[in-house]
């Protein structure tokens, strides 16, 4: 399963109103949860935030992708978020993020798997300049899903 291919406009939000970590992690959850991909919100955000403990999650270039596995994920899912101002976050380049994934990943053993690949795709799409241009600009869910193709 590619990236593009578990875009959902229904856990995508281009126009978020937070202001720091917390409500941009709870926000993409509560998308998440309305939406069917976990089953326990708390649960879920605990776990998130259990994995934000270990490292950076912030990869540079105002994006961040917070994640973590959950027992409380019903199917693999990415939230995807961009508030209108720039967000504290831990970086590897130091700077604030303003753009967002949040995965939902069951903690089993084949989540697992699929977290680590969906990761590396990301990490690989990120990676180019034209991708992060058409993902910083998207105005739209099928913006989203062209920057990825």
């Amino acid at each position: 399963m590619a990236v593009k291919e578990i875009l959902d406009d229904r856990v995508i939000d281009l126009d978020m109103d937070a202001k720091n970590k917390d409500e941009v992690i709870r926000h993409l959850a509560g998308l998440l949860k309305d939406a069917g991909y976990i089953e326990d919100l708390e649960g879920y955000v605990s776990d998130v935030y259990a994995r934000e403990q270990e490292g950076i999650t912030g990869i540079g270039g105002h994006v961040a992708i917070p994640h973590g596995k959950s027992d409380h994920v019903e199917h693999v899912g990415i939230a995807v978020g961009r508030t209108r101002s720039m967000i504290d976050w831990e970086s590897y380049d130091g700077e604030p993020s303003q753009l967002f994934f949040l995965f939902a990943v069951p903690s089993d053993s084949q989540g697992a798997k699929e977290h680590l690949r969906l990761i590396a795709e990301l990490a690989g799409k990120l990676g180019n300049d034209t991708t992060m241009e058409r993902l910083q600009t998207a105005s739209s869910y099928q913006d989203l899903v062209e920057a990825f193709a």
